[in-house]
């Protein structure tokens, strides 16, 4: 996974709060094999018609291109599943910025490079306002900024997953970035408690 720290983009307001994971990727879809792309299933069904076809006054329908994304309170609540994540990010969407996402959701997004930018809610209206119609916004993810026409705000996110998604990391490269460290605990306990350690068996 690449790492980044800004990004320019065409942003799309989805004026909606409780985007649920099971909204963002019906389940019906999930037996597809990821390799195939999940970015067609993205809200399927708030997109498209009984028939299939597509909404024409559907925000994201009017901006394919669209890669960061302004919603309201609850976003990715719902069930764990992943697959919403990669519905966001094979349909190109880099960030989401709401007021509130869904924990595991959120967890799930900085692990595959998409960035849950958490604002106030009055924040979230007025670039929602600002939004009427699709515009280019940058995001700057080092000094967590959003910056849309004359709106410039700041946005919430813990050190540790700005870090992973400035790095490229998921949790496994974190842990690998303080092997050193590990390994010096590691031998220090093995000193200080050498009581602790299980012995080799016996042959």
């Amino acid at each position: 996974m690449a790492g980044w720290d800004r990004h320019s983009g065409l942003a799309v307001a989805l004026p909606m709060e409780n985007i649920d994971t099971d909204q963002l990727v019906p389940a019906r879809f999930m037996s597809t094999p990821r390799s195939e792309g999940y970015g067609r299933f993205l809200l399927h069904d708030l997109r498209h018609d009984e028939s299939g076809t597509p909404h024409a006054d559907f925000p994201l329908n009017a901006a394919p291109e669209a890669s960061i994304l302004v919603a309201r309170r609850n976003f990715g609540g719902g069930s764990s599943r992943e697959a919403a994540v990669y519905t966001l990010v094979d349909a190109g969407f880099r960030i989401v910025i709401a007021p509130s996402f869904g924990d595991i959701f959120a967890g799930n997004a900085i692990n595959n490079g998409l960035l849950p930018a958490k604002v106030s809610e009055a924040e979230a209206e007025h670039l929602i306002a600002a939004l009427a119609e699709p515009a280019e916004a940058h995001v700057d993810l080092t000094a967590c900024r959003i910056r849309l026409d004359a709106h410039d705000i700041g946005f919430e996110l813990d050190p540790i997953r700005q870090r992973k998604l400035i790095n490229g990391w998921d949790d496994i490269d974190l842990t690998r970035a303080d092997a050193d460290r590990i390994a010096a605990f590691r031998d220090r306990r093995r000193e200080a408690a050498p009581w602790a350690w299980p012995t080799a068996p016996q042959r």
